[in-house]
């Protein structure tokens, strides 16, 4: 098999995106902890879950949106559960799930973040691009997204992280 090396301008390409992305989450993860005191994890869980209907959603389907494992999942619920920002609830379909459900103190924390966050964003990623610029990263992380998802008709990793489980210890 013969290695497909980058090209210079792949090369460049590759090195500016994880340099960007890492600074990025960095400093998204910074302000969230400052002024929500959580990591940018708990603040998406959040999120996902006050956009959807009556603030709840199956465990498995928060994975699937977040991209995240099920278990990285159940880490994060579990803290915002002890902080009262969401309850878990059985799954009236399906008794082996579980359903995260916002409360309202989750909303409020949310309402007292979200502002900070969206400048953040703002200031630190959309400010910096023209609205072409705008529509072309949508484009580019959406049609990367689809590929590894397989969801473009190529073949994905298939091994997308909300389908993964955590290997069972040795007994």
């Amino acid at each position: 098999m013969t290695t497909r090396w980058l090209t210079p301008e792949e090369q460049r390409a590759w090195r500016a995106y994880i340099a960007a992305s890492r600074l990025l989450e960095d400093a998204i993860d910074r302000q969230l902890q400052q002024e929500g005191g959580m990591p940018h994890l708990f603040y998406s869980v959040l999120a996902n879950l006050s956009d959807a209907p009556d603030r709840r959603l199956r465990m498995t389907d928060l994975a699937a949106t977040l991209k995240i494992t099920r278990s990285r999942l159940t880490y994060a619920v579990t803290r915002l559960e002890r902080d009262g920002l969401l309850r878990r609830e059985d799954c009236r379909q399906d008794r082996r799930g579980s359903v995260a459900v916002l409360t309202d103190e989750g909303t409020a924390v949310l309402e007292r973040t979200a502002p900070g966050h969206v400048e953040t964003v703002r200031t630190l990623l959309f400010d910096r691009l023209t609205p072409e610029q705008v529509g072309q990263l949508e484009e580019i992380c959406a049609g990367v997204a689809r590929g590894l998802q397989g969801e473009d008709g190529t073949p994905g990793t298939g091994d997308v992280p909300w389908r993964r489980r955590s290997p069972c210890p040795s007994s």
